[in-house]
């Protein structure tokens, strides 16, 4: 079955929102620690994007935006949230497990992931010295220095996934870039 075909049954069949759920999870996961360089704060963030997605998935239509795209979005606005409030009060997948009995959550896969970050974190010291040198850039040259280099995304997936044009992607990469590197001398 096609994604587009299960974005569409999710609509009606939680089921079908759990098979979306294990596709993204670690994707969304990984997205929100690159970010916040907490993996707690991660989890958090994480399970209020799925919260959010599963509520608004009725809403969902099939544009120039793929389901992928429209979670890192969700993602990137409850981080940006975090980022703004200085806090983050997150409402948790238990609601969804309370109220629909919607179960899709798999701590084992929770805990491989935080254990192949942490695993990361301790090899790479380098890496996560220059993640905490990207979290002091302003919010606007964090996204999309997490989303092209973290995550691999196209500057056409950023400019979808932030709503910008492509040139002013291509111009937040290249200002980012700069202001990191002079961080760093």
């Amino acid at each position: 079955m096609k994604e587009k075909e299960i974005v569409e049954k999710a609509k009606n069949d939680q089921k079908a929102f759990a098979i979306l759920y294990d596709k993204y999870y670690n994707a969304i996961l990984s997205y929100a620690y690159h970010r916040t360089l907490d993996m707690e704060l991660a989890n958090d963030i994480t399970s209020e994007t799925f919260l959010k997605a599963f509520n608004g998935i009725s809403r969902f239509t099939w544009r120039d935006i793929s389901f992928g795209a429209w979670l890192y979005r969700i993602a990137t606005n409850e981080v940006n949230m975090y980022f703004r409030k200085g806090k983050y009060k997150p409402i948790s997948l238990n609601y969804l497990h309370n109220q629909f009995g919607f179960d899709a959550i798999d701590f084992s896969t929770t805990e491989a992931e935080q254990s192949r970050q942490e695993s990361k974190e301790k090899k790479y010291q380098d890496f996560i010295f220059l993640q905490s040198k990207i979290k002091d850039l302003p919010v606007k040259y964090q996204e999309v220095l997490a989303l092209k280099y973290f995550e691999q995304k196209s500057i056409i997936e950023i400019a979808v996934i932030l709503q910008k044009k492509e040139g002013t992607i291509k111009s937040l990469l290249s200002r980012g870039i700069k202001k990191l590197k002079e961080f760093l001398q």
